[in-house]
This record gives structure tokens, sequence and C-alpha cells, in this order.
């Protein structure tokens, strides 16, 4: 199958819930296969260190998993309109992956969740997409002919897909941000699909 690797960070949870949706879009294209994964919290102690797995959640992303994707899909919560920083050092350690070119040509989307309805969603899917230019990804968004775009009153972006978590992050994905983040997935998923073909498990 076209594997479709979904990286995420998440803290209260919000954003592993977009990131489950996305999944599934990915997970509707025939020859398509989701592979979720999630990322670290970071720490200012240097000596601090992860479990190799998380207590909850999807398992850690290796970076050697974008030589073996065929496309990558990143979400992260907002901090203070830019993504969080456990996804920017994930990030930050693919310059092995860039010389290489493991990822250019391959499509990319991003979805992000916020505690405000104006906390910067745009802006924070803004910052996901560069480092996936510089790696000369193709990326996707979501354009208005997905017709929730028009009439969503909680998250959903041309970007990306988003989910307004509130200040709590408990509030649940709306079924509009559900549509969309599903629409995120099918889109990659078939992009995936149409460049690489069906791959062999």
């Amino acid at each position: 199958m076209a594997n479709v690797l979904v990286v995420y960070y998440s803290r209260t949870g919000a954003t592993a819930d977009m990131a489950r949706h996305v999944t599934r879009g990915v997970e509707g294209v025939q020859g398509a296969r989701a592979v979720l994964r999630s990322v670290p919290p970071v720490s200012a102690d240097w000596e601090s260190t992860a479990p190799d797995l998380p207590e909850e959640g999807a398992p850690y992303a290796l970076v050697e998993e974008l030589e073996h994707c065929q496309a990558l899909i990143l979400g992260s919560p907002t901090r203070f309109g830019n993504m969080a920083a456990p996804l920017k050092y994930f990030l930050d350690s693919t310059s092995g992956a860039w010389l290489s070119g493991a990822l250019s040509g391959k499509p990319a989307a991003v979805f992000t969740s916020t505690g405000t309805l104006h906390g910067g969603q745009e802006s924070t899917l803004l910052t996901m997409m560069l480092p996936l230019l510089h790696h000369g990804m193709y990326l996707v968004g979501l354009p208005y002919t997905e017709p929730t775009l028009s009439k969503t009153q909680s998250g959903g972006t041309p970007y990306g897909a988003s989910h307004w978590a509130g200040t709590s992050g408990r509030q649940p994905v709306t079924d509009d941000e559900r549509v969309l983040a599903q629409a995120l997935g099918r889109r990659v998923g078939r992009l995936a699909v149409q460049i690489f073909g069906e791959t062999p498990r």
C-alpha cells in the first residue's frame, strides 16, 4: 500500500483526536494505508529522557520512517501561533532526510488544534508547512470545493484541518471538524496513490 505517515504531538488529547480522524480519511482511500505516530515531549532538563514507548497514544515516530512513506501529514497544537516545540524538535532532526531527498516529491499536509477559535490556527499551519517546503514536498490543503469549509463555525481552514479545543483542551471535535480532517486525509491518500501507485507491503 501507499504508506501515509501521520505524525503529531498532543498534550491534552485534542490533536490526537484530530490525528485519528485524519487517519480514517487516509484509510478510506483504496491503495493507501495510514501509519500513525506521535512525538515525545521535550524538556529543559537535558538529562530527562522519554520512555521508548508512550504510556498512551501512538508509538513515537522514527526519522527512518520518512524514507519509507509515500506521504506525510503533520499535526500540532498551537503555541503562540506556532507549532509546538516537540514537533519542531522532531523536524529539526530530519537533516539527513533533507540531504538524501527522502521526502522530495511526496505529498504533505498539516492540521492543528487551538485553545481559542482565533488562537493562531492558520499561522500554526503555515509554520508546519515551511519545513515541508524545504524538504521538497507537495503541499495539500482543503479547497472550497469541500462544502463543509464554507459552513463550519468551529475549526477548518484552506491551509489544513483544524479544531477549536477550548481553553481546557477538552472540547470535542465537531462534526464539521471531523468531516474536514477526514477530507484532508483522503486528499493526501489519493495523491500518494496517484503518484506512487500501490507499493508492496
